[in-house]
């Protein structure tokens, strides 16, 4: 039995030993590209909650982007999601989903290579750990190296700044629940509340194992994104791939019958998750196209054509011609037109949804179940409800409350003069009113629709309901 295959109690292992990688460092224009975006994406993350944005709302902060739990209320600058706007969270997630197929099914995974906050974070804490450690090959002796003054003093720095990140990254992740302001200060004179700083915590661990430790093998094993991400390939599909045919068959550079690539591991050496491109396409690629920048550093060092390893898709591997990407995007594939048409559809939806469809002011009327119906002395049939108004707007609103149905009823607000309600500014406003029907009301069944209206100059809701009362003789 080998050292793979067991153990010194002679048990089989049921999982292979993990072989650190040492990302080694690259230039070019992928990894420029990466660069920039990371740069971007972590300012976008960490500057985001101290925007401020005037809300006009007493009681609400002024911050553009705030997922008010207390309030339940999610604000992104100008817009404004209510509870009963869930349907537009449902949106956003069915249109996040499909533009993610879309883009795996023209661009590969560009997702995880360029844009996923585990490639960004791990990027993030490879840059912290080569500035300190050095480059590849230091790295890799570092680690084999024994404790001594050098390797510790090395490892807790890099770790402190790896905890200072994770701490950021855990901190600013609750300023999105709150007033970032407020939040720091309470912070900073330890008054933050108990979920606040649960989260907090949790979040910095793990930023602090999954981008310190357990980096590729979050890509390899944990996301379920780099399993099925195959099913939505095609021949079109772009993605990082090894030329064979003018790569084939390696040899030295001076090698008489041997294709361009020498074999020199370059490729391999800048992977973050360690495979080998030339071996074909597999799952743990996320299309980051460092091997790409790599091998075109050692072509143009020997004179050879660039793209050896470029992006590319299988209708067009074969051809071993310098071409842009451009070439071989494609959207005429029946897969990106039925995408594209639901991001479309979806969108506009959305884009009704938040603008002419969103309604300023709601109403929702509960009929009290216990009982149905009261008999009064008079003979008259009550039914009570329970009235909840809601106003989006920053100001109250005065509206006049009517009932229609095909019966007469009377209907009476309870600590309320006349008929007319206020819907308080930015909340919702709860009313319980009497509907009163005389006994001389016509009424064959057990139960009649009736029809709430809530109206002013410019507002006009209306609500059907029932109205229940003992079922009388036809």
């Amino acid at each position: 039995m080998s050292e793979k295959e067991g153990n010194s109690n002679g048990f089989m292992s049921l999982f292979e030993k993990r072989n650190k990688i040492f990302p080694a460092r690259v230039k070019g224009k992928f990894r420029s590209l990466k660069w920039r975006l990371m740069w971007f994406q972590l300012g976008i993350y960490y500057l985001l909650p101290w925007i401020r944005w005037e809300r006009g709302s007493e009681g609400t902060p002024d911050q553009a982007v705030l997922i008010d739990i207390a309030n339940r209320k999610f604000y992104f600058f100008f817009i404004e999601i209510w509870p009963q706007e869930v349907y537009i969270f449902v949106g956003l997630l069915i249109l996040a989903a499909f533009t993610l197929f879309c883009a795996t099914a023209i661009l590969g995974r560009v997702w995880c290579g360029f844009f996923c906050p585990q490639t960004i974070w791990t990027d993030l804490f490879i840059f912290v750990e080569r500035f300190i450690e050095g480059d590849r090959n230091a790295r890799a002796r570092l680690d084999k190296k024994k404790w001594g003054l050098e390797k510790i003093s090395k490892r807790i720095v890099k770790h402190l700044i790896w905890l200072f990140i994770s701490f950021a990254t855990g901190g600013v992740f609750v300023f999105y629940f709150g007033d970032a302001p407020t939040m720091l200060e309470q912070l900073l004179h330890f008054e933050l509340g108990s979920t606040a700083t649960f989260w907090m915590i949790l979040l910095t661990i793990t930023t602090y194992i999954l981008a310190g430790f357990s980096r590729e093998q979050v890509c390899t094993y944990m996301c379920p994104y780099a399993r099925f991400q195959g099913a939505m390939y095609d021949e079109n599909t772009l993605m990082v791939a090894y030329d064979d045919v003018r790569g084939e068959p390696r040899g030295k550079k001076k090698a008489e019958n041997t294709g361009d690539c020498i074999d020199c591991f370059r490729c391999v050496s800048v992977c973050p998750t360690g495979i080998d491109i030339r071996d074909g396409s597999q799952y743990q690629c996320i299309n980051c196209g460092l091997c790409v920048d790599a091998c075109n550093e050692i072509m143009e060092k020997i004179g050879r054509p660039r793209n050896l390893i470029r992006f590319d898709t299988l209708n067009n591997i074969s051809k071993s011609k310098d071409l842009s990407i451009s070439d071989f995007i494609s959207f005429k594939r029946p897969r990106a037109i039925i995408y594209i048409s639901i991001i479309t559809i979806v969108s506009a939806i959305l884009l009704y949804a938040v603008t002419l469809g969103r309604t300023v002011i709601d109403m929702t009327i509960i009929k009290e179940r216990n009982p149905l119906y009261i008999t009064l002395s008079d003979g008259a049939i009550r039914n009570i409800y329970r009235i909840h108004i809601t106003n989006k707007e920053h100001v109250p609103e005065k509206l006049e409350l009517n009932v229609n149905a095909d019966f007469l009823a009377k209907i009476k607000v309870q600590n309320n003069k006349d008929n007319y309600l206020v819907a308080e500014p930015d909340t919702q406003t709860q009313y319980k009113i009497f509907v009163d029907v005389s006994p001389q009301a016509q009424i064959k069944n057990s139960a009649e629709d009736i029809v709430f209206t809530l109206s002013n100059d410019k507002y006009n809701v209306e609500y059907k309901s029932s109205f229940n009362m003992p079922q009388r003789g036809k």
